[in-house]
């Protein structure tokens, strides 16, 4: 049965006991032995194929390059085996957590995986680099990884239920760096003690502003979850050797709490699981179809629909102005109402246009789909007649749908809005989406044969066809496989791919 931990901040004289932590209780669960529900299984394989997808998408782009070249400037540490880098061949290994570092900024590039969302944000997928680099240095086989990753996803899922960051712009991988920790802590079977040390230095290394997701966005906004995965792994290790943390890290009078978000009289009702429960955070996440912003998913899978409808709402010639009726967090995070004149600029990177809702309705509007390559390219943000149609597109906060964003009840739960498309002629098209279509309750949701094939049409051009099926094969086997398979568990470039990629140096 999931217990509630009531959390606050306690004045120095308090004295506030271990067993009162969050952290401790963190570890707790952590060190909770309970065996991984079957559905969590499936799920678990459909978000580590979800990741591998993603990376391969991505293994030619700059920060990925450099992340990668940083990686294997880095010989593997002494007391592994090491851990693979995505896209090099099984062989060339570097140390665990330069591995996380790498894989991550790779799965995280084109922000196109596994979403949480409810008090914050999150990608939990992110939990499966760091955690995963662990276990093939360390020689944990597939049931320990299953174990390690359930209770990634659980902490962090928990945390977002319940802890607000964003508000005060602290960027969401606050979230991740005790998380994996806690993960980390599961897969090796270390104790409570050493969980908990770990769980703490993760957090107190991992909180930092969200500027990396503000104006005009830099590549930054992939590096920093690696950046926490990498932390976390430091963290353990840190703790292994007996090394200790901040404490009390979120309840302090000087802690994350009173400092970073809601202030000395803040309090939370964390809910996490009690003795023996399992952990089953990850069925509450889902995927994306589109390489986008999650709060953007809906809306294309909406523009797209009305491509087909309301063609003449495609040129601007035909558009008085369209006003995208949503929730406080797209309106003001990724609509008109950040006041970020880059999300009306046809030179944005491609991590603000990622990031800009106007952009993307209209994009999907005209096109009718969304491509993770092609929707994003410079000669299709400067096309004239989306910019002109984009300048039309505005947002605006609903309370009912900021209410919906909000809900705890998931058959409420809604990411979307209602669109209203004034045309020149003076008539008006209207139309809502509550979630998108690849969601758990959308029009066609993600099942294991849609992650099978997001994979293989995103590894396709950059993998042969043999390391597709083995990669495959190895992935769906995950709570069987061995240590020896767990080692394996990567995919490899055909030959040419990363030549051909760039490969900056730097101080390493």
């Amino acid at each position: 049965m999931t217990v509630t931990h009531h959390l606050r901040v306690h004045r120095s004289d308090e004295d506030l006991a271990r067993e009162g932590q969050l952290a401790w209780r963190i570890a707790e669960i952590a060190a909770d032995p309970v065996a991984v529900d079957a559905d969590v299984v499936d799920m678990i394989i459909n978000r580590v194929i979800d990741n591998a997808a993603v990376a391969a998408a991505s293994l030619t782009r700059a920060p990925v390059s450099a992340a990668r070249q940083q990686a294997l400037d880095h010989a593997v540490s002494v007391s592994g085996t090491g851990a693979t880098v995505f896209g090099c061949t099984l062989e060339r290994r570097t140390s665990p957590e330069w591995a996380a570092w790498a894989n991550g900024v790779a799965v995280r590039e084109l922000d196109y995986h596994d979403t949480f969302l409810a008090a914050d944000y999150s990608h939990p997928g992110d939990n499966i680099p760091p955690i995963l680099a662990v276990a093939q240095h360390t020689g944990a086989d597939g049931a320990a990884l299953v174990r390690g990753l359930a209770t990634g996803y659980e902490i962090q899922i928990d945390l977002v239920r319940a802890i607000c960051l964003h508000k005060h712009k602290i960027d969401h991988v606050a979230h991740l760096g005790p998380s994996a920790a806690a993960g980390i802590g599961t897969l090796l079977g270390l104790d409570v003690e050493t969980i908990y040390q770990a769980v703490g230095q993760a957090l107190h290394t991992t909180t930092a502003t969200r500027q990396s997701r503000k104006g005009e966005i830099s590549t930054w906004k992939a590096h920093a979850p690696a950046f926490a995965g990498k932390m976390a792994i430091e963290a353990v290790d840190r703790a292994m050797r007996g090394e200790t943390s901040p404490s009390p890290i979120y309840e302090g009078e000087d802690g994350v709490i009173a400092w970073m978000l809601d202030g000395p009289d803040a309090s939370y009702e964390v809910p996490l699981p009690g003795d023996g429960e399992s952990k089953r955070g990850i069925l509450d996440s889902y995927t994306k179809e589109h390489s986008a912003e999650y709060q953007a998913q809906a809306w294309i899978d909406l523009a797209r629909r009305l491509n087909g409808e309301h063609p003449e709402a495609t040129d601007p010639a035909n558009v008085e102005s369209i006003v995208l009726h949503t929730s406080h967090h797209t309106h003001y995070v990724i609509g008109s109402g950040a006041n970020d004149p880059q999300k009306y600029d046809p030179t944005a990177s491609r991590e603000t246009l990622d990031h800009s809702i106007p952009y993307i309705f209209a994009v999907a509007l005209q096109d009718g789909g969304w491509h993770h390559v092609d929707s994003y390219a410079p000669g299709r943000a400067g096309r004239a007649d989306t910019v002109e149609l984009w300048h039309k597109i505005t947002t605006a906060e609903d309370e009912e749908w900021t209410r919906r964003y909000h809900s705890d009840d998931p058959d409420e739960k809604a990411f979307g809005g209602r669109v209203v498309i004034t045309l020149t002629d003076g008539s008006v098209v209207e139309d809502e989406i509550a979630v998108a279509d690849a969601h758990p309750l959308g029009a066609r949701p993600f099942e294991r044969a849609n992650y099978i094939a997001k994979f293989r049409l995103l590894a396709e051009p950059v993998l042969a066809p043999e390391e597709i099926e083995r990669f495959l094969a190895l992935a769906e086997r995950l709570p069987d496989l061995t240590a020896e398979e767990v080692s394996q568990l990567t995919i490899v470039a055909q030959h040419g791919v990363l030549a051909h990629a760039p490969a900056p140096k730097g101080l390493f």
